[in-house]
Parts: structure tokens; sequence; C-alpha cells
């Protein structure tokens, strides 16, 4: 569809038939957006590129040297062409000036004959207003037939379809990177190869090829590449990609909301799953069932938790919202996801798509993006509490990582901030104290070890506590030590030799020294997990 103007079409207008190329003729397909007439020699700073200049040379004469820069100055900025009046100012073009005009593509077009510039102008402007006008209607007329087509279909592949036999051109849409729609189907080879050049950085500055991101909830979901191999891509192209983007978008977004609902009527048996009732046979033939491509090596559990308002002005997160929002991330990097609540938590199995090698790493990668997106004009991550369970590889055994997902979350709340993890595998030692908790009698066992240290420091307002985590951290190293508590060597000798009297001479043996180390991460677990409750022994032990 025609919707710009060419130099090649402006050489059959009024005015134009007593003309010469004599240069740059492989360039009289290039576009032009208006028409300027322009005697000045410094031009860069007036120019937004896609002009015909139209010059008498008075600005110059027969001085090549200034002729050159000007011309170099309409290349740089993408000048559509250079039409000089040959008469008094102007005798003859060098032969530099044609062979730079030659190699850049640069139509040079010569008027023999005096000629009336402000006719040519008007004369060519109302032609650009007119096509401009006539985008308009075109474009209008295509938004209201997607609109239209919108209504009717139920996959995206129609609209492809209709944005190829509109433009002609070559369509692509691609998700996650790898899943890619193509039409025509015919050119898939050729397709394949524009994206990985264009993903090269090949092409990112080919006006054949145009890409268009597909955003879903504030998020980038999928790309659409337009690519002809016939001719340079027009801001109507632009325009026409541009509301194809958003009529996608749409489509999509309303498959999410259809999927998430469907979803939510898989409740039942979602919770049955992650309770650990079904065998990986039954697990993948209901999978199967809801989706025949689905093919999941594996996966884990993530527990959502919102904290509790402290005032009545704080919004409550929008669970639908919320769980779209998620599912669009996730997907992104190699995960199916499966939404359920239970005992009022949003709970989120994550089948494994991918190696189970960097399962982390893409979890955290995605977890990033969700922070950084808005949620309903307000960031509201901040309200959420996230755990994420073990990674397991049979899908019979999601359980497991769902038990492990509510001990990170019952852990984040008991550890010291400088501790805390989204990941279950992170919290190591603070597992087994939180295991020793359960079984045994932690606080006994924590005075048994470090009870002399903390009644010295609270009947003589010390810091013998302090300086034996310090002490320990760096490895014994005393320069260090000092350092790290802003202390003299003599303050932290004298210190030490307090330590050796309360703990014993061997405190650093290896042994008792991992045993000092395990108890002062349980000292700091009970101290956190006892911070709203007076009068326990935890609170007695640090002296409140």
């Amino acid at each position: 569809m025609n919707t710009s103007i060419t130099i090649e079409e402006i050489l059959l207008r009024k005015y134009f038939n007593l003309t010469d190329i004599i240069a740059g003729s492989s360039g009289i397909k290039r576009h032009v957006k208006w028409v300027h007439c322009m005697e000045v020699t410094q031009i860069s700073h007036l120019l937004n590129g896609n002009e015909l200049i139209l010059t008498t040379g008075l600005g110059w004469k027969n001085c090549e040297d200034t002729f050159l820069s000007y011309l170099n100055q309409l290349i740089d900025c993408n000048a559509a062409g250079l039409c000089i009046e040959i008469g008094s100012n102007m005798m003859t073009v060098p032969q530099c000036a044609i062979d730079l005009a030659n190699e850049q593509h640069f139509p040079i077009i010569l008027f023999h004959e005096e000629v009336p510039f402000v006719e040519i102008t008007q004369d060519i402007h109302s032609l650009i207003i007119n096509q401009q006008y006539q985008m308009i209607s075109n474009l209008e007329n295509y938004s209201q037939q997607l609109n239209k087509n919108l209504l009717e279909i139920d996959h995206y592949e129609p609209i492809l379809k209709f944005l190829h036999s509109y433009l002609h051109v070559q369509v692509i849409l691609i998700f996650n990177e790898s899943d890619m729609a193509i039409i025509p189907r015919t050119k898939k080879k050729e397709a394949y190869q524009m994206v990985a050049d264009y993903y090269e950085e090949k092409t990112n500055h080919d006006k054949r090829i145009l890409r268009q991101a597909i955003q879903v909830l504030g998020e980038e979901y999928a790309e659409l590449f337009i690519y002809s191999d016939e001719r340079e891509l027009t801001d109507f192209d632009s325009l026409i990609s541009d509301r194809t983007a958003t009529a996608l978008a749409q489509h999509l977004l309303r498959e999410l909301y259809i999927e998430d609902k469907k979803m939510s009527e898989e409740s039942k048996w979602l919770t049955n799953w992650i309770e650990g009732e079904f065998s990986d046979e039954a697990i993948r033939e209901r999978l199967f069932y809801i989706d025949s491509k689905m093919q999941l090596d594996g996966g884990i559990v993530c527990i959502c938790k919102q904290h509790a308002r402290n005032n009545k002005s704080a919004a409550k997160l929008d669970k639908t919202y919320f769980k779209i929002m998620f599912r669009t991330v996730f997907e992104q990097y190699g995960f199916q996801v499966f939404p359920v609540e239970i005992d009022h938590q949003l709970a989120f199995i994550l089948g494994d798509n991918r190696s189970s090698e960097d399962w982390k790493s893409r979890v955290t990668s995605a977890v990033d993006r969700m922070m950084k997106m808005d949620l309903g004009s307000r960031n509201r991550m901040g309200q959420l509490s996230i755990g994420f369970g073990k990674h397991v590889q049979s899908l019979s055994e999601i359980y497991k990582s769902y038990e492990t997902a509510g001990e990170t979350l019952l852990l984040q709340d008991r550890v010291p901030e400088e501790s805390k993890s989204i990941f279950y595998q992170d919290l190591h030692m603070h597992r087994m104290i939180s295991l020793l908790n359960k079984h045994g009698n932690l606080e006994e066992t924590v005075h048994e070890y470090l009870g002399p240290v903390i009644e010295y420091d609270r009947q003589h307002n010390g810091e013998l506590m302090p300086t034996l985590k310090t002490y320990l951290a760096c490895n014994g190293s005393k320069q260090e030590t000092s350092k790290q508590l802003f202390i003299v060597r003599q303050t932290l000798y004298h210190r030490l030799e307090k330590l050796e009297k309360l703990l014993g001479s061997d405190f650093m043996r290896s042994d008792k020294r991992l045993g000092l180390e395990f108890m002062i991460l349980a000292l700091d677990f009970l101290q956190y997990s006892s911070r709203n409750v007076s009068g326990n022994k935890v609170n007695k032990y640090m002296g409140k």
C-alpha cells in the first residue's frame, strides 16, 4: 500500500520534466517527507531527515570544498535528495561530489531552466498532506476491521494473517525467544534467519525490518516482527504494526484470564496434587488433558503471603491480577504456572520446562522483574512475603517443595535480615537450627555454650558477645577483629582473655569453635523468633 511519496514519483510531477539525475540514481526510491528551499551552508541542525532540498547554489557558488561539506551534511542527516537550479550561481557540479553521491545512493537532480520553487513546494506539500490524510483514513479502517476480528477469533493467528494481507509483508510473532508463529509459513527458513540476524545486531538498522514489543500487564510478553525483502518499511507500516501489537496484547490478556479461570476450576485437583495425593503417572495424565504439549521436568512451589495491613488505607492485593502477572513473568523464564489457594495463602506450582541446573537463577530474574512492576498503580510487592521450596525432579514429590516453601516463609521471620532468603536452599544452618528447635531444647543448649558470656555482658554491660562473633567471623585474626570493632589491640587482648576464662582456653579449637558458631546462629534465631514476646528464657539470657 502506497502511503509515502518517493523521489521517483516526484520526478513525474510538473516542473521536473526538464531535469537530469546526474548522481545517485539508485536512490530514487527514497521517501520524501517534506521539501525545503535552503541556501545556507550550515544545515545539519535544521533537518530531521527525508527532506528534499531545493537550492540555487548561492551559498557556495563554485567553491568545491564548501559544496562537499554541504553534501556531506545532507547525507549525514538522511536527507532524501538535492535539487539544484543551474544558473549564475551554479554552473557545474564537481566530479568528486558526483562520485560521493553515487557511492551513498544520494540523488542529485539538476534543473536546467529557472523554475518557481514556491510552486514546486506547494505542489509536493499538497501531495504529501493528501497522502497523510489517506494514511489516517486507512489506519482507522484497519483498526476497525481489526477490532471486529477480535470479537470473532479464538486464536492470535488470524490477526497475523490479517496484518500480512494488509501490508504484504512477512509476519513473525515470537514468545520466549523460541516459540515462533510465522505468516506465511512458506518462508519459515528466511524468517528464522532474519530473527537470528536481528538478535545478533546484524540488521538492527535495516529499514526493511520492524520490531514491536507486545506488552501484557506492563511486561514484554512477546515480539512482533514485520519484514519485507522488496521495500523499506514506512511510518504507516510502523503505525499498523503498533495497532496490531495492541490488538494482540488485548487478545493474549483475554486468553490469560480465560486460562486462569479454567485453572481455578482445577483448584481441588491442584490442592490434592500439592498435598502429595497423586502418583507421577496420574499427574502427567491430567496435565496432558489440560495441555497435550506440556512437558515438565520436575518443579518447585512458591508460596506468597500478604502481610497484615497496619492501616486501613493499605490496598488489598488483587489476587486475579497478581496470578496473571505472576504467570506472565514466570512463563518467560521457562516455567508452567499452576496457581492454587490453600489456607488463605496463594501458592504456585512451577512446572519446569527447562534444565533444572539454572532454575534458581531463572527464578531470581523473574522475581526481580516482578519487583519492578507496578501492581494496579501501586507497588504492592512490598506487602508480600515470598518463599520457594526445594526443586524436586518428580512431579509426585511437589508436596516436598510445598512443605519447604512454607518452612522458608517461617524462617524468614526468625532470622536476621542479612541471613534472609526467598530460597529454602539458601537458609543452610538455619534449617538445622529450626529442626533442632522443634525436636530439642534449643534454648538450654544455647545457654550451655554461651550462657557465661551472655551473663557477663548483662552484669558488666560488656561487649564480649559482639567480640566473640566478630573474632570467629574474622577466623581468629586479631588485626581484622580490632579493625571491625573499631578498638585498639590492647582492648581486644583484654576481651579475649575474658573469653578464655569463660569459655575455656581451647574455645578456638576447630570442633569447639564450630559448636560456638552454630550456637551464635541459634541465639540470633531465638532472639528474632521471640522479638515480640516478653519474659521468655531468651530475653532473660540476653539480659532483657
